[in-house]
Parts: C-alpha cells; sequence; structure tokens
C-alpha cells in the first residue's frame, strides 16, 4: 500500500491567491514550498482511491503520475470523502470527462452532491456509494476502509446562523484504511480529540492527522482575519487540549500533520512552533511525499 499526500495545504493552498501573509510571500519567493489543497492518494496493483477531491486534483493527478494507462481512462477507481468542504468535493467537477469512477461517502455527505452542479458528473460513469458509520467497504481489492465519525462542523456554505463546532455524525468523517495487516488512519478535519477517538487511534502504523492550525488564533496572530481555529471546526496542534498533548501517547505511530492552514506558523522551517512539532515526534506533510506501508 503506498499513500502519496497530493496536497498538503488546507482550504486556499499555499500561497494562497488572496493572502499576502508571511508565508504567502515565502511560497512564492521560493523560500518555503508551495502547497496544493489537501487530498491523498491510495495506490495498489496499479490502480488508486483517492481522499477528498481538492479544487488542485488536475494538477495533482499530474504531478504524482496517475496518468491514463491507455488512450482514455485513468488508475483512479475512486473518491473516498470524508466531509462536504469546499476544498474536498470541487475536484469532482474536474472529474467529469466520462472516466468511470465511484464515489463514496456518507448519506449526509452524498445530499451535497445532488446540487445541480454536480450533474457534470455523469451517473452512465460515475457511481454514488453511501458508507455507514463502523461498516467496512473495499474501494480496491484487499483495501479495507472504515468510516467513524469525528468532532466537526457543517461545510461553511451549509451553516445557519451559529454552527456546532464540534457535531458528532455523518457530517465529518475519518477513515481507517487495512491492508495487508497494516492500519492507516486519515483524519483531515477534527474538532476535538476524544477519549473515544484516542482508544481507536492505538496501536496504528500511521496517523494523518488534522494540522490546519498552530494555535486558536493563528489568524488574528497573523493579521489575516478573526476567524479561530475552533470556529473553522479544527483543533490547534498546541496548548493541554491540542493534537500534540492529547496525541502524545501514540509514541509507536507515525504522526504527520496534513490540511495546513497558509497562516500556520510550523510553515517555518527555524520557527519555534516548528521546533516543538519536531520535538513531540511529529512530521509536517509535504506535496508529493510518499509513505510505502
Amino acid at each position: 500500500m503506498k499513500l502519496t499526500i497530493l496536497g498538503a495545504a488546507a482550504g486556499g493552498g499555499l500561497p494562497q491567491w488572496n493572502c499576502g501573509c508571511a508565508n504567502c510571500n515565502d511560497a512564492r519567493a521560493g523560500r518555503i514550498a508551495p502547497m496544493t489543497q489537501s487530498s491523498v492518494a491510495v495506490s495498489s496493483g496499479g490502480q488508486a482511491v483517492v481522499l477528498n477531491a481538492s479544487p488542485d486534483i488536475r494538477a495533482q493527478l499530474e504531478t504524482c503520475g496517475l496518468h491514463p494507462p491507455a488512450l482514455r481512462g485513468s488508475p483512479v477507481k475512486s473518491v473516498v470523502l470524508t466531509n462536504g468542504d469546499v476544498d474536498h468535493v470541487a475536484g469532482l467537477l474536474s472529474l467529469r470527462e466520462s472516466t468511470p469512477f465511484t464515489v463514496h461517502a456518507t448519506p449526509t455527505t452524498l445530499e451535497i452532491l445532488d446540487q445541480p452542479i454536480f450533474r457534470v458528473l455523469n451517473p452512465d460513469h460515475v457511481c454514488k456509494s453511501p458508507i455507514a458509520l463502523a461498516e467496512a467497504f473495499e474501494p480496491l481489492p484487499g483495501l479495507r476502509v472504515t468510516a467513524f465519525a469525528v468532532p466537526g462542523k457543517v461545510a461553511l456554505y451549509l451553516e445557519e446562523g451559529a454552527p456546532d463546532t464540534a457535531l458528532l455524525g455523518e457530517q465529518t468523517v475519518g477513515l481507517m484504511l487495512e491492508a495487508l495487516g497494516r492500519r492507516v488512519f486519515y483524519v483531515p478535519g477534527c474538532a476535538r480529540v476524544t477519549d473515544e477517538l484516542l482508544a481507536r487511534l492505538k496501536g496504528a502504523d500511521l496517523l494523518l492527522f488534522d494540522g490546519t492550525v498552530w494555535a486558536d488564533d493563528d489568524m488574528a496572530r497573523s493579521g489575516t482575519g478573526a476567524k479561530t481555529g475552533a470556529r473553522m471546526g479544527h483543533l490547534a496542534m498546541s496548548g493541554p487540549e491540542g493534537s500534540i498533548a492529547r496525541l502524545a501517547g501514540l509514541t509507536g505511530t507515525r504522526r504527520i500533520f496534513v490540511h495546513i492552514n497558509n497562516t500556520n506558523p510550523v510553515l517555518q522551517p527555524g520557527s519555534p512552533e516548528r521546533a516543538q512539532l519536531d520535538a513531540a515526534g511529529w512530521e509536517l506533510a509535504c506535496d508529493g511525499m510518499e509513505i510505502i506501508l
């Protein structure tokens, strides 16, 4: 089982088109690596599953070598969605060229794909397959995937009034991938590490976890806005209830942060925040990172 980080950034990527923060300017100048929006490919036997279809998916598939095997076609056999966020579903619109694949998602997320714009996905070629929480399915032979609820809010464009930012249900899920005796967890969006989630992750070989913000007020500190990580439905890396502290017991698990916001100070290699991340045994994902299990 090979995992490829197609995109390591949160929504907007790095640099973000309308942002002149220090990280975005450094990415434009080549001082730090740019990143496309959050997505992962899982490959086995010449076929692939894409976890979340980012708006950058066309370029991502080209860059990682998931090319047509013949005149027409694709090794991508399915897309698995963890929620309905724009940076996770908009890429489906780029996969509309009449090549068969299956979209796996909870019924709540599949309802989003009933919007008229998604009719470009020809139902003769694109199958929508509902997934139930805690029930495994096989998007590729020998690859078992199980979805489970994690705390998180509905997508921004579905908000009506003040949302429950730590809602637990079908709207935000994590994925457990199992193949050849290995277990991988993919949790790109999470508002809180509950005791139940912590117990579930014990003994994993690999964890790809929400790294959107270092501190809840990253955006305010960078001068780019007032919205907090918690308001966006994302847990901070730092602090006593942050992901680094809460997941410190997973010492036998390789731990990598994904879905990193453009304002996160850990993107600066020489920053004290990056030093703390490294000292805690975490890695920071980058576009094109390959992991073989």
